[in-house]
């Protein structure tokens, strides 16, 4: 009697496991799923770019569109570009204060 009870007790843990697994796969797939999406969002948009005030800190326009493609520093402005063709945002900043803001195709 403990032989089949032993094997019983080992299908039936098995088959929890099994649900387990799946429960905690179906989960974690939401999870990658909202990453993803999130990740995905397009910040390039007119308006974020509403939200941008000559004065802004670099970390505030981080906060509102993400890091930038690609930043050039020649003396003490620094010139970022977020997005890519045809919509841009470019911004520069002297001591990390937009002083100057433009876009394209916005």
């Amino acid at each position: 009697m403990s032989v089949s009870l032993g094997v019983y007790s080992c299908e039936r843990l098995r088959v929890e496991m099994k649900r387990e697994t799946r429960r905690m796969l179906v989960g974690f797939g939401w999870i990658c799923s909202t990453v993803f999406l999130t990740g995905c969002e397009n910040r390039i948009t007119r308006e974020n770019y509403d939200k941008l005030r000559i004065g802004m800190e670099y970390s505030q326009v981080v906060a509102i569109l993400g890091e930038p493609e690609h930043c050039q520093a020649v003396m003490t402005i620094k010139s970022c570009v977020w997005g890519e063709e045809p919509k841009t945002i470019t911004i520069q900043f002297v001591a990390d204060k937009i002083i100057l803001y433009s876009n394209t195709g916005l």
